[in-house]
């Protein structure tokens, strides 16, 4: 793996998901529960603090009335009804776990919908600093993962889903993506494969 040319594109690690108290910690509590996503996913990055690997944040965050959900459906409107990352609130904060690591995990900001690339700065970022692959982690799966995983393969990137660092609703979602859906467009690896 050239650390160089890859970056990390972390989606969701905010509290309304992976907090105890999450209001939507029920979304991914069976997958998380038994793969344990989060510890994988902060092994990996104690794994890269010290490469030249671009690490990236994409939170979602909506704005106090939601106004820019209009007539939503499915997740979203789930998110406006339990008002899940809402501006301001605890649920929408990166969880702490994130944290310590500072600014070596760059924050790009303006998610506010499935997909990480769109509304937000992620492809200039990725492209200012020259980055060819990406490799995706965070919540859910078969939503902004593959929502953010299509559109990077579109936009030139090589993309891989890191499997053991992706949470979906469950188990047999997780499996059913991972072998069926993602190697249409991308690599399936697990995290520990990086290092091997």
């Amino acid at each position: 793996m050239n650390w160089e040319t890859t970056a990390v594109i972390l989606i969701g690690y905010q509290k309304d998901y992976f907090a105890h108290d999450g209001i939507l910690r029920g979304v991914i509590e069976e997958a998380d529960r038994n793969n344990h996503i989060l510890q994988n996913t902060l092994r990996l990055l104690e794994q890269l603090k010290d490469t030249n690997a671009t690490i990236i944040q994409t939170p979602i965050i909506f704005t106090k009335d939601y106004g820019e959900l209009v007539n939503p459906v499915g997740i979203l409107k789930a998110i406006k009804e339990v008002q899940a990352f809402q501006e301001g609130a605890s649920g929408a904060d990166i969880i702490p776990e994130l944290e310590v690591y500072g600014d070596r995990i760059i924050t790009v900001a303006g998610k506010r919908g499935l997909n990480a690339f769109s509304n937000t700065q992620l492809d200039q970022v990725l492209r200012s600093n020259k980055i060819e692959s990406v490799l995706l982690a965070g919540a859910v799966t078969s939503i902004c993962i593959d929502s953010t995983g299509r559109a990077a393969h579109e936009k030139d990137y090589q993309v891989s889903i890191l499997s053991d660092c992706t949470a979906s609703r469950t188990i047999m979602e997780q499996d059913f993506y991972c072998e069926h859906i993602f190697p249409l467009y991308a690599n399936v690896l697990s995290s520990s494969s990086l290092f091997s």
